[in-house]
């Protein structure tokens, strides 16, 4: 064994969780970057603070560190959602509120929408074989059935469109802002992703979306 691998040993005997918590960081920017097949281990164990072998010891092999990975991006942004307490705000105000975070969340986050444009090449094999991911994200649905349900019961917000259609609008318009910039920037020019444009398209999305739940709520 060599110096340095007895100097991350120790540091792993020390603070495993933060040992982890590096190697993810580190591999979520590779796995973004370069995609499942692109990535090398090689690459990702000398941006960390720790040896290949540790890497393998944590996380079995290359396909289990990316579900991992996958795993922490969208367990981050389901516990920044859980954050927004949109309980405390009436129906319209608390969907207006998560479509602005959702829009904000994305932009600030391009590395998150690559990992999931790369996931849906591989037609989402990683996450369906995870056990973690559908209880992660069933807190989005159960997020927007808590708006619908006390929209319902005050008459402010539709009852015809279920909080899984509804994420669904939401997430289209949100994600294509990040995912498709570069080639709707080149084809029609960059105006809509400078800072005014930007904050005009978050002001557009999250009325569009208020304006469609609401049209019908009182009819």
């Amino acid at each position: 064994m060599t110096q340095q691998d007895k100097t991350n040993r120790a540091s792993w005997k020390q603070n495993p969780e933060a040992v982890q918590a590096n190697i993810l960081a580190v591999a979520t920017e590779e796995f973004a970057e370069h995609g499942l097949a692109g990535a090398r281990m090689d690459e990702i164990a000398a941006r960390t603070r720790t040896s290949k072998r540790m890497i393998y010891y944590y996380f079995t092999d290359k396909e289990t560190l990316y579900q991992r990975v996958l795993e922490n991006a969208y367990r981050k942004v389901r516990m920044e959602e859980a954050a927004l307490e949109l309980a405390s705000l009436s129906p319209p105000d608390a969907l207006r509120r998560l479509v602005e975070f959702t829009f904000d969340h994305h932009c600030a986050n391009e590395v998150f929408i690559r990992l999931v444009m790369i996931e849906n090449i591989h037609k989402a094999k990683h996450l369906s074989g995870s056990e973690l991911i559908a209880h992660v994200n069933a807190s989005a649905i159960d997020s927007l059935a808590q708006i619908c349900d006390r929209g319902r019961a005050k008459g402010s917000l539709r009852a015809d469109i279920s909080p899984l259609e509804l994420h669904w609008q939401i997430s289209a318009l949100c994600f294509f802002n990040v995912s498709n910039r570069f080639t709707f920037g080149k084809n029609f020019g960059p105006e809509l992703f400078e800072a005014s444009g930007q904050q005009r398209l978050r002001t557009i999305i999250a009325d569009t979306i208020l304006t469609f739940m609401t049209a019908t709520a009182t009819d």
